[in-house]
């Protein structure tokens, strides 16, 4: 990050959980100012007033008809993402909306389409391909250093499903279940480190908790263009946690407390309907009587659980401080400094393509790519069989991210 005379005036669209991971970085990084704000909730909009002496708005239309935001970032629901990004891009306001892109491919080609037409920036994040030690990852690919990638392995077992949720948050067709929230991380880290062009998908998905009927749980095979293929497995069970792999490093950088083990479970015994959980998770969100404002700094870096790529000659590992590079002879720690901003990673890419015109990596365009996989895994698992792909990109090597 460097300090730059230019301040984007940012609007936010939708102040829940999304917003609150992405606060500390927000506030952390002056090339932002957060100036105004849209949120069906009184008290999230009362206290944004308070802490940034925004503007609140009763409606994404009317944030984005405010001529003082030049940028919005869009942390709606994810079925509101693509109505909420053409409002934005058709008033010229610069885009940056959170993971997954949409629900269809259809939205998604219309988020393309609009910011296209309106000739804004349109970047879909923060996904943990973001996070330094992935982009670190793909820069040793691309300096030749370790050989062509030819198989990657990805494992995250977390406890997302039985974190509180909102209704929809079950339903696979109104982008519930973790395929939507979590395949879209961790593809998108695949396509990143396998370089963007994935061929076919097979996969496996499974649901087998009647309460939380959705997908909990995925495995899938990914063949790209190159002969490189890729498989990624994720659970949301809440019973055995991939962040021993790290350490006892969490998703979000800080060290975790065993102690912890099983809260999401035990916090939802305390409700007894699908609207006493909807009211437990806003009352967690900015604003509700139970929000935590997260740190301000992170210890390490980002991640999403353990990857290795194995290339021609090497292994590479990345892990909270670095990269891990077997090769031949030694293994090494490609060692990071810690992060001053955490997802710092989102404003240069962001930012550089706003104020300098900058290729993105993180485009509609390479967002679409991934929706297309996330959905053909859905496919798959339903039909049984081998998907082919269509939308697929490059990355787009050198880009600043």
């Amino acid at each position: 990050m460097t300090d730059s005379a230019r301040t984007l005036r940012l609007g936010v669209a939708g102040l829940g959980r999304a917003f609150t991971i992405m606060l500390p970085t927000f506030m952390a990084d002056r090339r932002v100012r957060l100036v105004a704000a849209a949120d069906p909730r009184a008290e999230a909009l009362d206290k944004f007033a308070q802490d940034f002496q925004g503007r609140p708005h009763a409606s994404v239309e009317q944030l984005c008809d405010d001529p003082d935001v030049e940028a919005v970032y869009i942390a709606t629901p994810h079925q509101d993402h693509a109505r909420h990004v053409e409002i934005a891009a058709a008033r010229g306001k610069h885009v940056l909306v959170e993971k997954p892109m949409a629900i269809t491919l259809d939205e998604g080609r219309r988020m393309v389409t609009a910011a296209q037409k309106a000739d804004v920036t349109l970047i879909v994040g923060h996904s943990h391909s973001f996070n330094k030690p992935i982009l670190r990852t793909r820069e040793i690919i691309a300096s030749g250093a370790v050989g062509r990638v030819k198989m990657i392995t990805a494992i995250n077992f977390t406890d997302f499903l039985y974190r509180a949720r909102r209704p929809e948050e079950l339903v696979t067709e109104r982008g519930g279940g973790v395929i939507f929230s979590q395949a879209a991380h961790q593809i998108d880290v695949v396509r990143l480190i396998g370089g963007g062009r994935v061929r076919t998908v097979r996969a496996m998905t499974g649901s087998w908790d009647p309460a939380r009927p959705t997908e909990g749980a995925y495995s899938v095979l990914l063949g790209f263009e190159d002969g490189a293929f890729a498989t990624a497995t994720y659970s949301g069970y809440g019973h055995f946690d991939s962040d021993e792999f790290t350490g006892g490093i969490g998703e979000l950088g800080n060290t975790k407390d065993p102690q912890v083990y099983g809260a999401a479970r035990r916090a939802l015994q305390s409700v007894s309907s699908a609207d006493d959980e909807a009211r437990l998770k806003a009352a967690r969100n900015y604003g509700g009587a139970n929000y935590a404002a997260p740190p301000p700094r992170t210890l390490l870096h980002q991640h999403f659980g353990f990857l290795v790529a194995s290339c021609e000659r090497g292994d590479l590992r990345p892990l909270p401080n670095g990269v891990m590079i077997y090769g031949d002879a030694e293994q090494r720690l490609d060692e990071l400094p810690a992060p001053a901003i955490p997802r710092v990673e989102v404003i240069d890419e962001f930012y550089n393509a706003v104020a300098s015109g900058k290729p993105a990596v993180h485009s509609g365009e390479w967002a679409l790519a991934t929706t297309e996989v996330c959905l053909a895994m859905l496919q798959s698992a339903r039909d049984n069989k081998d998907i082919a792909l269509h939308y697929q990109v490059a990355v787009t090597e050198g880009a600043p991210a």
